[in-house]
C-alpha cells in the first residue's frame, strides 16, 4: 500500500517552533520503520496494509498530542501493486 498523509493542525506549532504539530506528526512517519517520503505538502509512506493504516492513525494522533487544539488530516490510499520509486523513477 502506498498512502500520503498531510496534516493540518490548529494552531500548527508554538512561537518557538511554528510547525511542532506538524513535525511530531512526521516523527511517527520516521520511526515507524516504514519507507516515506517528506514532501512540500505531505509525507508519503509505503508498506504493508494494516502497517501504513495504523502508523496514519499513530501520525494524526500525535498531532495533536504534540497541543494542536484541532486538525485535519488529509489522506490519499492506494491499493496498488507498485511501488513509490516504480511510479516516481521516471521523474527523477
Amino acid at each position: 500500500m502506498i498512502a500520503e498523509i498531510q496534516v493540518a493542525p490548529s494552531p500548527p506549532g508554538t512561537a518557538e517552533n511554528p510547525h511542532a504539530h506538524v513535525e511530531a506528526a512526521i516523527a511517527v512517519l520516521q520511526a515507524s520503520g516504514l519507507r516515506y517520503e517528506v514532501g512540500a505538502l505531505g509525507t508519503t509512506v509505503e508498506g504493508d496494509d494494516d502497517e501504513v493504516w495504523s502508523t496514519l492513525r499513530a501520525a494524526h494522533e500525535a498531532m495533536l498530542a504534540a497541543g494542536a487544539t484541532g486538525g485535519i488530516s488529509h489522506i490519499k490510499v492506494a491499493s496498488v501493486n507498485r511501488t513509490m520509486d516504480s511510479l516516481t523513477s521516471k521523474f527523477r
